[in-house]
Formats: structure tokens, sequence, C-alpha cells
């Protein structure tokens, strides 16, 4: 829901926890489906849910709890809410391109959002790890 995120030894204070908890479990779980792909620019090829509102919802509760961590550092004027496919740092065009064709065959995919996940990691692959799990409200 928001990236980049607290220092990884921050993100496993009480304080933080609880206020990730606090603002999760007040936002109700929903379905939602990815159709359809898209991309930014030609760098990052993504999936768009349906409905995006509950996503943003999401993201302004933790923006709200934690101002000093804007999405994207506060990069972008609108944080798009998307499931991120492949980008072009960890593959060329060519590439994502035939992954592109591959998942738009699968599509839609439906999924329950039923809870959010507080991970860490680092810009090495398979570095990224499930820290805790935090339940929206059913």
């Amino acid at each position: 829901m928001l990236y980049p995120f607290v220092e990884p030894a921050s993100a496993r204070r009480p304080e933080t926890l609880d206020a990730i908890r606090e603002t999760v479990r007040a936002m109700p779980a929903f379905d939602c489906s990815f159709a359809e792909t898209s991309w930014f620019g030609e760098d990052v090829l993504w999936l768009a849910p349906d409905p995006a509102q509950p996503f943003r919802n999401l993201t302004t509760g933790i923006v709200r709890a934690f101002p000093e961590h804007p999405p994207y550092a506060g990069a972008h004027e609108d944080s798009v809410p998307h499931l991120t496919v492949g980008e072009r740092r960890l593959a060329d065009l060519p590439t994502l391109r035939r992954a592109e064709q591959q998942v738009s065959a699968h599509l839609p995919v439906r999924a329950r959002i039923d809870t959010v996940l507080l991970i860490e990691g680092a810009a090495a692959p398979r570095s990224w790890r499930v820290v805790q799990e935090f339940p929206l409200a059913p």
C-alpha cells in the first residue's frame, strides 16, 4: 500500500505495528479483479485493479498514520493502484511484451482482499519477506 516505508528496524516497533493494525482493521475487506494490463511508459507492466478506490482508501489511511512516508517518496502526484507484473530494470522490453501476452491470456484474475502484508527487503531479488499480516475488517 505504501512504498518506500519505514526502515526495517522501525517497522518492527510496537507503535508502528499498532498504527498499521488500527488503520487496516477499520477498513472492510473487498473483492476485486484484475482484467487488463497497463504500462507506466515502457518501464513498468502492471495490472489495474477494479475497483481501485478501496486500494486508494488503504493507501490514504496508511499515509495519514505515517505522513513522513508519502507514496514513492512523493515522486508522483497521484499514487495509481496497481499490481506490478514486471519492470525494465529486471527485463528487456521484448521480454515484458511477451509477459504481457502470456498474462493477458489468463485475465481476469479475481481476488478477495482481506489482508495487508508488511514486507521488508532490499533491491536484491528474492530478498523480500513478510514481517506481519494485518486483517481488514470482515
